[in-house]
């Protein structure tokens, strides 16, 4: 409660709360007063953020939620020209949606309206200010997450407080609202009117508080000022925790300064890594045909230059396991051919007997050949080998007997028909002819590599990567973009198809069962849905309300099924689509209506002709029309009249006059508010415009939304406060440039003092829709000019004047109105001609 107490010429109100209540005098319910548990179509109750308590969740697009006017002139006596208020709401808002929680608006003028932004993250307070201009103040925050959150918005004559879950967000400094509130003044919850701004999501708790600091009634602990008992003892305890975080902190960093300080007497030297051996630095060793090194934790390997060997005449150059380079080895002559050491001949006697010789210490020996084993292969696959006397199978694996070449690095053994050799591996080239050693191929250097737009190619052992620049993104092994359209959802596919990201774009391609353009895909149906139905999914129609079938090609019989609504004194007939309710040839029914000057019988229910999305039933003698009520589980839901159920069109956006379907994405310009359309919701804020600097005038020009300077004060919009610059009014007081204020027992005339040169200066007169703008020049007499007109026109009166002559006035208005004034600088005359 408020307890006044007088101090001279001030008031001081003390406020008292009582378990945190508020007096109800200044408290503004707007479930309340709106009576939100009788029936509004679009708006059911559920269950609140806590248990028990009363919320109410806002669906479909049609709901009317709206304040009786009788009901709105009593909320709106006790907000106007209040100077501070609170706005508290308790609400749970979808994702992505943005919507108006609460507004107060005069035709296009909105006196205070609270809206939250899912698509931009943001809470708009859109308000007038003292001079009668629209101003829109932003707060970056993101309430649309499908959780419950407290909401507070405290203004305080240009002092406004933002809270959100009892924790204040921001606190800024704006121009003076102006609760200058006109009588018919509407109040929506949940919607701006009936096209514009609708919430989707749950709210409770929804009330205006015609006080300071409103938000201690939704958060009760933020009243307190000083910290209790308690909370002294919960800071103590913090305390001590800390310190003793702290003491054990720095005993940890007293032990590894010591560890540091015996680290400073070590020497660390840089070792290398190679097939599981460890090296020391600047060590050397040979790995197979490569020289290497270990040099600043690096392997340096270089391809070891093996010269031609000079070998003896009973010797040849061969390979001998475990070496890079041929060396000499002996050699034998045997039946005509040169057989190095080791090497093996299988030769039959004249019996046909096998025997098996090696080359040994320049001479063919004989050595024991081992018992054959038992072939499994019919006797057309044996192949005779020359190195052994035994025979094999055609196929057989050489590589696994060990009898091969040794093939050692990056090489692999391969089978051949009667033996085996070496190859090297894919991204490798031989070291020497046998391709027992193999050396990396460098696919960059040598430009052997498939590297594309925006990407480096980096050389890997056997093979090579192509890396993206930085600030670049992959599409596939061998090139990269700039961003990645389709999986950051900025593409222009439907989602009916599917995304291709390319190299500087995306391409689209529409699903199977799908038709279009890839941008544009509708459902590909075997023949057309018929009696109005539509194709939404491949081979699927959706029929409208009477039909039924694959094709919608069936009327649903009403009568035969007795799914009418026909009173009893009247027959049921069926027709395409619906049903009929007839009076029987003779008798008198009862409740029958009359609509369009057509008879439509009591029970019947039909869809309007030049609205096919509203739906009129006649009930007892009255008709009764309404929107069609969206039920998208339904199968029968018409989609015209229900876009949003229709998962083609989920992501798209309807405009208020249901002729123009914007996609996700669409960004267009409407009443100086730039919206866009994403995921099939609109958000629509105030176009940006350029600052205007040094300018003392400046006016929005008709057809345009952002203001330019000007130089005649009369034309401008607003006037920039300027204490140097003065104006005298009607009662002899002295007036600020920019000042404006309400004429003396007047409540339709404000006027503002705007000075030029010379110090002239505006009056402004506002009655109903008129507006009358005089400007004078005025030396040392004032001039009192009065002006009469029996029509509500705009008129602009322009008049100058010298004190040796008759002044000259020109009105111009819209109706072509003419008024000419004369006067005499002795004495105030007014003579009116020509109106």
């Amino acid at each position: 409660d408020y307890f006044p107490f007088m101090m001279g010429p001030f008031k001081l109100y003390f406020l008292y709360t009582l378990g945190f209540g508020v007096d109800p005098a200044l408290r503004i319910n707007v479930f309340d007063e709106l009576k939100l548990g009788e029936s509004y179509a679009g708006v059911f109750q559920v269950q609140g953020f806590h248990n028990e308590s009363r919320a109410f969740l806002f669906q479909d697009s049609w709901r009317n939620v709206r304040v009786k006017e009788d009901v709105a002139e009593v909320m709106l006596q006790k907000l106007r020209d209040k100077t501070e208020f609170t706005v508290l709401a308790t609400l749970k808002q979808e994702r992505l949606n943005s919507g108006v929680l609460l507004s107060i608006h005069y035709a296009e003028h909105r006196y205070l309206e609270l809206e939250s932004s899912g698509q931009r993250n943001e809470i708009r307070l859109h308000y007038r200010t003292r001079d009668q201009r629209q101003h829109t103040e932003g707060f970056p925050y993101s309430l649309a997450d499908d959780r419950w959150h407290k909401l507070s918005v405290a203004v305080s004559v240009s002092h406004v407080v933002l809270h959100v879950d009892c924790n204040r967000i921001y606190e800024r400094v704006i121009e003076n609202p102006s609760m200058d509130i006109p009588s018919d003044t509407t109040i929506w919850l949940g919607q701006r009117n009936q096209a514009h701004g609708y919430f989707k999501g749950i709210m409770q708790d929804v009330q205006l508080v015609v006080m300071p600091q409103g938000y201690i009634s939704q958060c009760p602990d933020l009243n307190r000022t000083c910290p209790t008992c308690n909370d002294f003892h919960g800071l103590v305890q913090k305390i001590m925790e800390l310190q003793d975080v702290l003491a054990k902190t720095s005993s940890k960093l007293s032990r590894a300064e010591e560890k540091m300080q015996g680290l400073d007497g070590c020497y660390c030297e840089r070792s290398c890594s190679m097939n599981g051996e460890l090296y020391r630095e600047d060590e050397r060793w040979t790995d197979g045909c490569r020289n290497c090194s270990c040099y600043n934790g690096t392997v340096q390997c270089e391809t070891i230059s093996c010269p031609p060997p000079q070998c003896p005449p009973d010797s040849a150059p061969a390979y001998v396991p475990g070496t890079c380079c041929k060396e000499c080895q002996p050699v034998c002559l045997f039946r005509g051919r040169v057989y190095v050491e080791g090497d093996l001949k299988s030769v039959r006697d004249s019996s046909g007997n096998c025997l098996l010789f090696e080359c040994q210490k320049h001479s063919m020996q004989r050595v024991e050949n081992a018992p054959c084993p038992e072939l499994t292969c019919p006797e057309s696959e044996h192949i005779t080998l020359t190195d052994r006397c035994c025979k094999v199978c055609r196929g057989h694996h050489f590589c696994v007997e060990g009898h091969s070449p040794s093939c050692v690095e990056n090489s692999e053994c391969v089978n051949l028909e009667a033996g085996s050799c070496c190859s090297c591996k894919d991204g490798y080239r031989a070291l020497r002819d046998d391709s027992a050693y193999c050396g990396d191929i460098d696919e960059c250097a040598e430009g052997k590599h498939y590297c594309r737009e925006n990407t480096m190619c980096v050389n890997t052992p056997g093979s090579f990567m192509c890396i993206c620049h930085t600030g670049y993104i992959r599409i596939d092994d061998y090139s990269c973009t700039e961003r990645d359209e389709c999986t950051t959802g900025l593409h222009s596919c439907d989602e009916n198809a599917i995304c291709f990201n390319t190299v500087g774009g995306h391409s689209c391609s529409c699903k199977p069962g799908y038709v279009g353009n890839g941008t544009v895909c509708r459902a590909l149906c075997d023949g057309l849905c018929q009696n109005g139905g539509s194709c939404v999914n491949p081979d699927t129609c959706i029929c409208q309300q009477g039909f039924t079938g694959k094709r919608c090609e069936t009327d649903i019989d009403e009568c035969a099924t007795e799914r009418h609504s026909c009173a009893n004194d009247t027959v049921c007939f069926n027709v395409d689509g619906g049903y009929d309710c007839r009076c029987p040839h003779g008798k008198n029914c009862t409740g029958d209506c009359n609509h369009d000057n057509k008879h439509k019988h009591n029970g019947q229910i039909w869809v309007l002709d030049n609205d096919r999305c509203s739906v009129c039933s006649c009930q007892s003698g009255l008709v009764m029309c309404r929107r069609m009520v969206c039920d998208c589980e339904s199968t029968t839901a018409d989609l015209f009249c229900c876009p949003e159920c229709n998962p083609g069109l989920s992501s798209q956006c309807l405009h208020q006059n249901r002729l123009i379907t914007y996609s996700s994405g669409d960004t267009w310009v409407e009443n100086c508010q730039q919206c866009q359309c994403m995921s099939g919701e609109v958000d629509c804020w105030p176009m940006s415009c350029p600052p205007v600097v040094d300018c003392e005038f400046t006016q929005v020009p008709e057809g345009q939304c952002c203001p330019h300077c000007i130089t005649d004060p009369c034309q401008a919009d607003t006037v920039r406060n300027d204490i140097t610059k003065t104006c005298v009014d009607e009662n002899g007081l002295t007036r600020f440039s920019g000042a404006a204020w309400t004429k003396h027992r007047t409540e339709c005339t404000l006027c503002q003092c705007k000075v030029r040169q010379r110090g002239s200066w505006e009056y402004t007169q506002t009655v109903g829709d008129r507006h009358t703008l005089i400007y004078c020049m005025h030396s040392h007499i004032l001039m009192n000019v009065l002006i009469q007109t029996d029509r509500y026109t705009d008129t602009h009166l322009h008049t100058e004047w010298e004190p040796d002559t008759h002044a000259h006035a020109h009105t111009h208005t819209h109706t072509h109105t003419h008024l000419h004034t004369e006067w005499e600088p002795d004495k105030d005359r007014h003579l009116q001609k020509g109106v």
